[in-house]
């Protein structure tokens, strides 16, 4: 039992690692990020532990690039995201998660709104999203190519690395 969990441990810490490198290493192309797949795939493999993915990884970006007012919205962006992908969980077609991954990137920037709309009324939070409509309908196209293209070869693998059955790819 203790060796079981070590090695979950040992895999949510490396799936982690992952979702943050990828989230670093992509940063430089506008919207173009694996964050929202790999959301996506953690919570179809990992069930409920992918929230301890999820706040771990919204740490290491807080202590990366800082605890502002967009770090709030981490919090709770990415456990929305979860939360469908779990209520969607038993849907096999990958068009299907291209488009709620797609939809998810469309949608961001108006979550990312939600902590301005607090601190600064209706006018902040509509400023805020509408000045990164561009940003979201990249980011829509982006996620939706990712997914498309990334899904199967990656759900295969992560089933593989966290299944019950390690021995055989």
């Amino acid at each position: 039992m203790a060796k079981q969990n070590i090695r979950q441990l040992t895999i949510l810490g490396l799936l982690t690692a992952i979702l943050f490198l990828g989230q670093v290493f992509l940063a430089i192309l506008p919207n173009i990020e694996v964050v929202s797949l790999l959301i996506i795939l953690y919570t179809l493999t990992c069930r409920k532990k992918v929230f301890l993915i999820i706040y771990a990884f919204v740490l290491l970006e807080g202590f990366c690039y800082g605890f502002g007012m967009w770090w709030f919205s981490y919090l709770y962006i990415w456990s929305i995201l979860a939360l469908v992908v779990f209520l969607f969980r038993q849907n096999r077609s990958v068009f299907f998660w291209s488009i709620l991954s797609g939809f998810f990137g469309l949608a961001f920037g108006a979550l990312c709104a939600l902590p301005y709309l607090i601190a600064g009324g209706i006018g902040a939070a509509l400023a805020y999203w509408t000045s990164g409509l561009l940003f979201d309908v990249t980011h829509c196209i982006g996620n939706f190519v990712v997914c498309l293209v990334l899904f199967q070869p990656l759900h295969r693998l992560l089933e593989w690395l966290y299944g019950e059955h390690p021995t055989s790819l």
